[in-house]
């Protein structure tokens, strides 16, 4: 076997890597590129083998910097099947054509506005394209066999990262290879831990906290004190939230806060179509995570979900205390813009943003100190008290993925590192030479190595 790694090895974005056997090419993970404009220009770039050569697509999860490219992918050629559990496929269907209507959102906008370079500007891929891409998926359970190609043999296990997420064990011809994907936490408040790998030749790892932990602080106790000073000053809370799995978290942490009497009982909106859906699909799958049916039904009925335009718009125009979740979760795109350019020039309004800022995006820079941001071509002067709840992180830090090492039999002869920044990278490299005593390196883009 020989491993390519053709996205995801010096960013949180854009995870690919490809496995080519003598007779197959199998692409592990299609996420697209976000943060930095010279990341997003390789979403636009050919892709480094032809589409229609690759044989099958493994994906380890449904978030968009994993899976967000087959849309593109498929559009560019690719005809086979896209193996994934079950929560990952129902995800993936709200997923990716909602990127699909962005996409082309972002082009009708930019071209009414004329603040394109590109004229006219064009979307990535369509809701189309992304229909197209979801009836080519296989799904399967935790745990059980797939064969997706011949003589190929894969197995997903619980990462605990969100709904559906795992890793992917690969086997070929005596040698065993896991993609870890993104993994989740030791002790989430929802999520259940990532099980212990198995035995394995090679380790492909994830680093996005690889120089960082997480902060010994209660999280509700921290959200409890923003909250209640916001509403005392007759403010909103704005929560850019990703979609999948913050989302519905937030949403659990707020409904114990008010259970509890920590904090008022202002209105919590959900104004994102996406995690609306998403938070369906969760209650659905509630038995891969610590919360009830009852749990959920409670959470439901204390949020009102904003799901037209002509609400969000209303929402938008209101300057009552509440709390407004709503996507996206670096404030890359989507509705939580139009929140910010009404909310961020308001001292009075908190913008609380929940886990991982990749560089370049506007989260990045808020929670820098940035004094203004750029939305929709014009400046937005920054007003409202801006907090990072970084405790909140779906991603376990390298504390916990270690500790999550530790616990498995998987002892590889070669860990490669990916999904991180450059530091965060090799500082993962660092922690898993001295502590695991395993040889790790940082592979560079489209850089490759026989297995």
């Amino acid at each position: 076997m020989r491993l390519q790694f053709l996205g995801g090895v010096d960013s949180v974005t854009g995870s690919r890597h490809l496995i080519e056997t003598s007779k197959h090419r199998i692409l592990v993970d299609c996420g697209l590129y976000q943060g930095v404009k010279v990341l997003r220009r390789r979403n636009w770039a050919s892709f480094p083998v032809p589409p229609e050569s690759i044989h099958t697509v493994l994906l380890t999860h449904a978030h968009i910097d994993h899976s967000g490219y087959l849309p593109r992918l498929v559009k560019r050629g690719f005809t086979g099947k896209i193996h994934c559990t079950r929560g990952t496929y129902e995800l993936c269907k709200i997923l990716l054509p909602d990127a699909g209507h962005l996409q082309e959102e972002d082009a009708r906008y930019a071209n009414r506005k004329h603040f394109s370079r590109h004229s006219p500007a064009e979307p990535l891929f369509t809701v189309k394209d992304a229909l197209k891409a979801l009836k080519q998926f296989e799904v399967h359970d935790f745990n059980q066999d797939c064969v997706p190609a011949a003589g190929v043999n894969v197995l997903f296990s619980p990462a605990g990262h969100i709904l559906g997420s795992s890793c992917i064990a690969l086997s070929h011809e005596g040698k065993t290879i896991v993609f870890s994907g993104d993994v989740g936490r030791q002790n989430d408040p929802i999520m259940r831990p990532p099980a212990k790998l198995g035995a394995a030749d090679y380790l492909v790892l994830e680093s996005t906290y690889g120089n960082r932990l997480h902060p010994a602080i209660d999280p509700t106790e921290a959200l409890a004190t923003i909250i209640s000073e916001t509403m005392a000053r007759g403010g909103i809370v704005l929560v850019p939230s990703f979609a999948v799995g913050r989302a519905q978290l937030l949403l659990y942490l707020i409904h114990e806060l008010k259970s509890q009497k920590r904090i008022p009982d202002v209105p919590v909106y959900l104004n994102s179509p996406m995690a609306i859906s998403a938070t369906e699909v969760f209650h659905r799958f509630h038995r891969e995570h610590h919360l009830s049916a009852e749990q959920c039904r409670e959470i439901d009925a204390g949020t009102t979900y904003i799901r037209t335009v002509e609400e969000s718009i209303e929402l938008t125009a209101r300057r009552t205390p509440s709390i407004i979740i709503s996507a996206s979760g670096m404030a890359s795109g989507g509705r939580v813009l139009h929140h910010l350019k009404a909310l961020a020039p308001n001292h009075r309004n908190s913008i609380v943003f929940a886990g991982f800022q990749a560089q370049g995006t506007r989260g990045d820079a808020l929670v820098n100190g940035a004094e203004q941001v750029k939305i929709h071509g014009e400046y937005i002067p920054v007003k409202a008290s801006v907090y990072n709840l970084d405790t909140l992180s779906a991603h376990g830090d390298y504390e916990e993925i270690l500790t999550w090492l530790g616990q498995s039999d998987i002892k590889p002869r070669k860990v490669f590192i990916t999904h991180g920044e450059p530091l965060a990278a090799d500082a993962m490299r660092k922690h898993v030479e001295e502590r695991m005593k395993w040889d790790a390196e940082v592979p560079e883009l489209f850089s490759s190595v026989e297995l």
